[in-house]
């Protein structure tokens, strides 16, 4: 739990947001989710028609991807291919730091845990206002690489793709390794993976980002399946002191806030002039940008974005972990301080020299990462999602005697006569004369 030991002072500060659910929209979901199950993939056709107006095939085929990977610019294919080796090294980095385990607890009491890969997984691929290849990579490349034998990816159609999902899209899912890929986004997409039409396997996990309905369908989904996690608006903090350049910092803060009207940030700081550099600065930043990137982070800056002016750096450091951005990036003196120090982020960014927009393309680490103050209780996408931690048991007689007394006594005194006997039944039938 953090304790702040004084109030900041707000430079800036966001407009009040309602906290109330909104229930419209789970109702709508809900209802759409329910079609989905009961009318299968005739309903996920005509919703692809009506909410995407897309008439094509739904089903990529080998040939279409093959054409669409044809058409793509060997320069892109290069950056695309350099940018996957880092992030599938780093969850190999991660696989190899997960080991099975046996252990002999007493004479003839041994346990152990497996790590047992999902047989299924589903990765959602946004492809709206923005054509994400690094979200291809960041969830494909991951299942992939903890073992995972069949991986569905699904992404919106667009009208101006030849096969549906734009050519860069499908060059990287194969890339990657996904085993098959659909033209189908928003609920229809989610729900395809989750109940294995047109063909998929139904998916034990869902994974990926996505718009507010995508979100809330993996919500109302988690239990009958898994999900990475339940995802906000992206959002980013950076804590910066007076060796910070406020250009850098501003260019941050509105590179991140360009994800749209909905995406918090913050700037974290113990120097004044700095401050008030950034709140000059971010506006003018802003309305460089083209559109609709210069309207969506306008209107998050102007209504979400936050300056908080400290004390110091161990409150600058209680304000982050009060936040717990998804992405936290440190722009001061002593880094390694700050590593130590700081407690809940989804991904740590230390030093100028690195920027969000690396974690979120090419750098290796995952940019699926959870938002809305998450990552006080969670971490982001990686390569243990995929994985059961299953564990196991043996038993002989040099452990059996003692371990079936406890194990009855115990049952008795919180009234589980049956749990007792199953132990007693043991003593009598594999340790007569102990």
């Amino acid at each position: 739990m953090t304790v702040l030991t004084s109030a900041p002072d707000f430079i800036k500060r966001a407009a009040a947001r309602s906290e109330d659910a909104d229930r419209a929209l789970t109702s709508t979901v809900a209802k759409l989710l329910a079609e989905l199950e009961a009318g299968g993939e005739a309903v996920a056709q005509r919703m692809a028609r009506e909410l995407d107006r897309f008439e094509g095939e739904i089903v990529i085929s080998e040939a279409a991807i093959d054409a669409a990977c044809a058409r793509v610019p060997q320069k892109l294919k290069d950056d695309i291919a350099w940018a996957q080796e880092n992030i599938a090294r780093f969850a190999q980095a991660q696989r190899d730091s997960l080991h099975e385990t046996e252990v002999e607890l007493r004479p003839g009491l041994i346990a152990g845990q497996r790590l047992i890969p999902v047989q299924a997984a589903g990765c959602y691929v946004p492809g709206g206002r923005y054509s994400h290849i690094a979200s291809a990579m960041m969830t494909v490349t991951t299942a992939k690489v903890a073992g995972v034998p069949h991986v569905a990816a699904v992404s919106p159609p667009r009208p101006d793709a030849p096969a549906g999902v734009p050519d860069a899209i499908l060059y990287t899912l194969r890339l990657c390794g996904a085993d098959r890929v659909l033209a189908l986004g928003g609920i229809q997409g989610v729900a395809a993976m989750a109940f294995g039409l047109f063909g998929l396997a139904a998916s034990d996990i869902l994974v990926g980002p996505g718009n507010q309905y995508v979100a809330e369908a993996k919500r109302l989904l988690y239990g009958r399946v898994g999900i990475d996690m339940v995802a906000g608006p992206t959002d980013s903090l950076v804590l910066a002191d007076h060796t910070a350049d406020p250009r850098v910092v501003a260019w941050d803060l509105i590179g991140q806030a360009e994800h749209g009207a909905n995406s918090p940030v913050w700037l974290v700081t113990d120097s004044p002039d700095l401050a008030r550099e950034v709140a000059r600065l971010a506006p003018i930043f802003a309305d460089e940008l083209p559109e609709p990137n210069r309207s969506a982070a306008r209107a998050a800056w102007d209504g979400l974005g936050e300056i908080i002016l400290c004390a110091d750096r161990e409150e600058m450091a209680q304000q982050a972990d009060r936040i717990a951005p998804e992405h936290l990036h440190v722009q001061a003196a002593d880094l390694d301080w700050w590593k130590a120090r700081l407690r809940a982020y989804g991904s740590l960014f230390l030093g100028a020299e690195s920027t969000v927009a690396f974690g979120d393309k090419a750098a290796g680490t995952n940019h699926v990462l959870p938002t809305s103050g998450a990552a006080r209780y969670t971490g982001g996408l990686s390569v243990h999602k995929f994985l059961k931690t299953v564990t196991w048991q043996r038993v002989d007689d040099r452990a059996l005697p003692r371990l079936a007394a406890v194990t009855a006594s115990i049952s008795r005194f919180e009234g589980m006569e049956g749990h007792a006997r199953t132990a007693d039944i043991r003593l009598e039938k594999f340790a007569p004369l102990r």
